[in-house]
Formats: C-alpha cells, structure tokens, sequence
C-alpha cells in the first residue's frame, strides 16, 4: 500500500472519530439507505488507492448519500380536516384532472390534483397525508423520464394509493420514477389504517408525489411553493360556513 493510501486512510479514520461529535446534530438515516451507504463508502475506498482526488471524490458522493437518506422528524397538525404534504419539494401544478382509478359508477370523476417535484437535495422519505385507510394500490410499470415533465404521471413506473379518510373522503396518492430515480419503495398493505405524518416509504433518486383531493377541499398552496413532508398543509375541507356564505 503506497504513502497517499496511507494518508487517505489516516483522514477517514479522523473522520469517523470525529462524526461521533456531531451525529447528535445530524438528523436520523433512513433504513433504506443503509445498503446504498455501504457501497458507495466502499467504492471511495476502492478509488482512494488509485489517487487521492479520486478518494476524496468518493467520500463526497458518500456524505451525499448520508444526506440523501437522511429522515429527519417532523410535526404534523393533528386535524382530520387537513390534508398534510405527503413530500417535500416544489410545487410543480395545481391543477383539475380526473382520478387515477374509477370511483364512482366504474366512472372516474374530477378531483383536484397537487404536484410535487422532489430534486436529489430533498428529502425522500414520504409521509401519509390523511388519517384513514389504504382500500386499494396499484404498481404501473412505465419508462423513466423527467418526473417535472407533464406526461411523467402517465408513462413513468408509479405506484398508485388509495386513501378512504374518517370523514369518508377518497383521496389518491401516486408515487412517480423519475430519469434518475428507478425504484420506488411503498411499505403499505390493502386495509391498513394510516395516521397523517407516518412514514410510508420513498423514491431514490430524484422523483415526483401527485395528490389527489376531492373537490370539496381548499387548496391552500401555490405553483411554485415549498413544501415539507408531514408538517405543511396542502387542502383542507370546506366547512359549512364557508359553503354558506358562497
């Protein structure tokens, strides 16, 4: 093993003896990316014995990953009348569409539909928007291109959920590949009750969440909006009074 092998190995190893000082700051990682922790660390590795550039490159891309998978906490409104942000991201469109799945006399019906597009920086982890239960899901095979573009929701591989809330409102929630993202990980199960603000699953690396909402609900986020997963409010149910006074 040469001299600059050696250096690179002396600095990972004052790395990790200084992370134990700062992992109290650093949010939790997501058991998901533990796998894909392990072989890009690995891989820096392997590349720290052809030169030092190339070593450091590696560790880079494995902070990146680090921080890719990172799942931190959040704090979600305890209403049933909310729906919560199931990803972080952009808001991409809010716009009128039908639904993904026939609901109502094997007929599918208009609903309103919130984008949002999540690049490599944000968080990946996606939370349950409604407190209810999951009545159906459907994985669709499809191509990987661009989850920003228009068609992505109609040619990209997604997974498509089905939410029934207490109140009785059905809500959608289509997870979508995207050009870098080529898996898409959901841990729900048909008949499962869900809390709002659990975790669910996620998208590597790169990817796009559309929800659905009955027309009964106020959107209350604009194109273009950042939102967190868990905590920000995207719709909330038209009350009575707010019917009344219409």
């Amino acid at each position: 093993m040469n001299d600059k092998s050696n250096g690179f190995y002396k600095k990972i190893r004052l790395f990790f003896n200084n992370l134990e000082d700062i992992w109290t700051y650093l949010p939790k990682i997501n058991t998901a990316g533990y796998p894909f922790i392990v072989i890009f660390f690995l891989l820096a590795l392997v590349l720290s014995m052809l030169s030092d550039f190339l070593g450091w490159l590696g560790l880079i891309l494995t902070v990146w990953c680090i921080y890719f998978f990172r799942d931190p906490e959040r704090i979600t409104p305890k209403d049933d009348n909310l729906v919560i942000s199931p990803a972080d991201g952009k808001i991409l469109n809010v716009i009128e569409t039908e639904s993904p799945e026939n609901i109502m006399d094997k007929k599918k019906i208009v609903m309103k539909k919130v984008s949002i597009f999540m690049d490599v920086f944000n968080v990946h982890v996606n939370r349950i928007p409604v407190n209810g239960k999951i009545t159906w899901l459907k994985y669709v095979p499809g191509v990987f291109v661009n989850a920003s573009f228009d068609k992505s929701h109609e040619n990209n591989e997604r997974m498509i959920t089905k939410i029934e809330a207490k109140n009785k409102s059905i809500f959608f929630m289509v997870q979508i590949a995207g050009l870098i993202a080529r898996r898409i990980k959901c841990d729900l199960v048909e008949n499962q009750s869900v809390i709002a603000g659990d975790r669910f699953g996620l998208i590597r690396f790169g990817s796009r969440v559309d929800m659905y909402l009955p027309q009964n609900y106020n959107i209350k986020v604009l194109e273009g909006q950042t939102v967190i997963s868990g905590e920000t409010i995207i719709g909330e149910v038209v009350s009575s009074n707010q019917k009344k006074s219409k």
